[in-house]
């Protein structure tokens, strides 16, 4: 079965065989409409639905618009009735000046499918303009002796009309010297012409005024004046002549203002005043008198204006050479502008598509047409773009191009790109124009949340109050807007006895956790769970990540002291012989805390004695020492209190009392033992280990624990003491109890205790705990009980 994929790429290969085709039909069809200058904005020009076989409804939704070439908006195209309609009153003479016809190239372009039909508009001429003569005074100097019949010629008239409303017909005010004859220049122009009639008379009339008019051919006519003051001169027999009828010159168009372009020469054989030269420009239109400049007295012509060769390719300009008596004599310049490449290519957008889809290829981003007002390769161009984009130009129709993606994008790769299309044209230097288009891609729900860890561990104190903010998690998800959005959960757990619902929180929006209710680190050491980010597209897409939430133990466990025993009826008595010297070990004070690192370092501290300065505790083991040789002055009975205190912040301590008998009559008196080598030294060592388990027991099994120790205790202080130090070796099992009959787990602990050296010199060589590696948490069974004590106690005299 094919997928929704390949039947939407079949369909778009349709659709641009479809295009081209409609392209490649619309080539050959070119319409014709007309319409008379000076109509109305709006006025009715055709209807182009009816023309192009179109419903106007698709004039809608093929995104119908008018395309003219010179880039200006003289139509508009209504789309509700399919009428095209002018945009502006057209003046034919601003538009064509004298050519004729008067057309105005368009294109009518629809997209969706993309399709161009080519039209003309034609502008018809009214007759709007009168004729005008650009000099309000022809001065004409006539000798005279002048025969009757001599011809002068006039200034003509400039009227911007054609054809019928055009200039036809000049006359002039009654008089009896002259009247006009018209003259046809062979190029559709008439020029007039004052022939004398009369003999003329400079001693009976000096000079004449007379009306020169001009009248066109419109209905009704128009028509312009000017003055003709005639001079009457005395005798002047030769006109001015040239060296050359006809001159021509090449002037590039960007020849500076001032320059010279040519110099024009007449000779007069008359002399004195008739022979006198002066030169000026005849029957020049305004354009030219604007653009260049003669000097009456040399015949040099400059640049008054900067020459423009997409306005103008070449001027012909009449020079008229006059002498001092009048007569006159004319030639022609020639004047061709040569093009240099001073026109960029333009650019002209027609539609713009600024955001596409992703996942999706050749997608149509812009429509556009290139054009170059130079002249041969100045005029040529060539369009491009970056190679390094997904996106690639196609010619489509004259001058038209079309934008597309090559291949199907990814916003979470680009989301944005900068598309710069370059028309360069093809002159020297070659001359370019650019045009920016930024292209936005549209999101699509693609990519998963991400977490910024693939596990996190979370650190608090235990005892904390409830709600207590314990930590975040973060994801994030590299799609846009409603697809981006994530929200968090706590993923079940498939471990039934770990109540995660009781324990932890998480708020969906900000993926923070709350500890729901006050951790135990003696109970509840550290626990694991996962967590889930989703986010809101269409389908959802989701990930996860473990989180591990690590309990940091707190200040909240006494010390526990392990021997000697506080809570039996009778109180463990330790016996000191009297001979015994300065540091003799008289017990130890072993204590343990249920807290862990710092909060259960121990340390020891004589608060209270019965005789003051005879006995010393050190503070580091707990050890119990006389501090000087005993004598028979001393007191039998002695009461120490001992202060074992944690190093907790804040610190928690206990008390513990110590009784203590001085005894004589042993067998023999307590000696210094005879130095031994280290041999000896190693094999006679004396080594107690103490190994306790303890686990938050019941107190039925403690005080069974604790009597039973003390018992064996009690009964090497009974002991006699002779040479060597008596050496306990106690054992006690881990063990692990259900202290709360709810089936809840407690912690275990183990401590090593050891005791090295002779009954003088005994050190508390170290107290370490000794964590075990159970299980940290079990909500539903109860442990049982396992208590095995081994070799409880050892017993060794050498």
């Amino acid at each position: 079965m094919e997928t929704r994929e390949v039947l939407a790429l079949r369909k778009r290969q349709v659709l641009i065989l479809f295009v081209l085709l409609r392209l490649s039909l619309a080539g050959l069809e070119s319409r014709r409409y007309s319409v008379a200058e000076e109509n109305e904005i709006d006025s009715f020009v055709a209807n182009l639905a009816r023309d192009l076989g179109l419903r106007v409804e698709e004039l809608s939704s093929r995104e119908a618009r008018v395309v003219s070439d010179d880039n200006k908006n003289h139509l508009h195209l209504d789309l509700n009735t399919g009428d095209l309609l002018l945009n502006e009153k057209l003046d034919r003479e601003e538009l064509c000046g004298s050519t004729e016809p008067c057309v105005l190239h368009f294109q009518v372009l629809l997209k969706n499918p993309l399709q161009f039909f080519r039209a003309e508009l034609h502008i018809k001429d009214i007759n709007d303009n009168s004729p005008t003569f650009l000099d309000k005074e022809i001065l004409l100097k006539i000798s005279e002796i002048t025969t009757i019949g001599t011809t002068f010629l006039m200034e003509s008239a400039q009227d911007l009309d054609i054809g019928s409303n055009s200039l036809q017909n000049y006359t002039i005010s009654p008089n009896s010297h002259f009247y006009i004859k018209i003259r046809d220049s062979g190029e559709g122009k008439i020029y007039p012409e004052l022939v004398l009639d009369k003999s003329l008379d400079h001693e009976e009339e000096s000079e004449l005024r007379l009306t020169l008019i001009a009248l066109d051919g419109g209905s009704p006519p128009r028509s312009g004046t000017t003055m003709v003051l005639i001079k009457v001169l005395d005798i002047n027999d030769n006109a001015p002549e040239f060296s050359q009828g006809l001159y021509e010159v090449q002037v590039m168009e960007d020849t500076p203002l001032g320059s010279w372009v040519i110099t024009v020469s007449a000779k007069d054989l008359d002399a004195g005043n008739y022979g006198k030269i002066s030169y000026t420009f005849f029957h020049a239109s305004e354009d030219i008198r604007k653009t260049f400049e003669i000097n009456p007295t040399s015949g040099e012509v400059h640049l008054r204006a900067l020459l423009d060769f997409e306005v103008t390719q070449s001027y012909t300009i009449n020079i008229q050479a006059t002498d001092g008596g009048g007569l006159s004599e004319k030639c022609i310049l020639l004047v061709k502008v040569l093009d240099i490449n001073d026109n960029p290519p333009e650019v002209t957008m027609s539609s713009i598509t600024s955001r596409i889809p992703e996942n999706e290829a050749e997608t149509l981003v812009a429509v556009f047409s290139v054009r170059d007002q130079d002249s041969g390769d100045n005029g040529r161009v060539i369009c491009s773009i970056q190679d390094d984009l997904p996106f690639m130009l196609k010619p489509t129709f004259k001058n038209f191009f079309t934008l597309i993606s090559k291949k199907a994008l990814d916003r979470e790769m680009k989301a944005e790109y900068n598309v710069t299309i370059t028309v360069t044209d093809l002159g020297t230097p070659r001359l370019k124009t650019q045009h920016n288009i930024t292209v936005w891609i549209s999101d699509v729900n693609d990519n998963a949340p991400t977490f910024s860890q693939t596990s996190y561990t979370l650190f608090i104190s235990e005892n904390n109050s409830p709600a207590l903010l314990i930590g975040s998690i973060s994801a994030t998800d590299i799609d846009s807007g409603t697809n981006a959005q994530v929200t968090y959960s706590l993923l079940p757990t498939h471990d039934p006895h770990l109540p995660l619902a009781s324990l932890i929180s998480i708020n969906a929006d900000s993926g923070h956790l709350f500890a729901l209710r006050s951790l135990d680190y003696e109970v509840l050491r550290e626990f694991e769970f996962r967590v889930g980010a989703e986010d809101a597209g269409s389908p959802a897409l989701s990930s996860e990540a473990l989180v591990r939430v690590v309990v940091v133990d707190d200040n909240d466990n006494s010390p526990f002291v392990l021997y000697p025993l506080q809570n039996g009826s009778a109180p463990c008595t330790e016996l000191v012989p009297r001979a015994a010297e300065a540091g003799y070990l008289v017990t130890k004070v072993v204590a343990v805390d249920n807290d862990s690192g710092q909060n259960s370092w121990l340390s020891y501290q004589l608060l209270k004695a019965t005789e003051p300065g005879l006995f010393s505790v050190w503070a580091h083991n707990g050890e119990v020492r006389t501090t000087r040789l005993l004598s028979e002055r001393d007191v039998a009975k002695h009461r120490l209190v001992v202060l074992v205190k944690d190093n907790g912040e804040p610190p928690m301590s206990t008390t513990v009392t110590l009784h203590i008998v001085l005894v004589d009559g042993f067998s023999q008196p307590y000696l210094p033992l005879p130095e031994l080598s280290p041999d000896e030294v190693q094999d006679n060592s004396l080594t107690i280990y103490l190994v306790i388990a303890l686990a938050s027991i019941s107190s039925l099994f403690l005080f069974s624990v604790l009597l039973f120790v003390a018992v064996r205790l009690c009964r090497r202080n009974r002991a006699a003491l002779v040479g060597r130090s008596l050496v306990p070796e106690i054992h006690f099992q881990d063990h692990l109890v259900d202290v709360s009959g709810t089936g809840t787990r407690s912690q275990s602990y183990q401590y090593e205790v050891c005791l090295t050296g002779d009954s003088g010199t005994n050190e508390f060589k170290f107290l370490k705990p000794i964590i075990p590696n159970l299980p940290v948490y079990d909500s539903d069974r109860n442990m049982r009980e396992s208590i095995n004590f081994q070799n409880s106690f050892g017993f060794s005299i050498q």
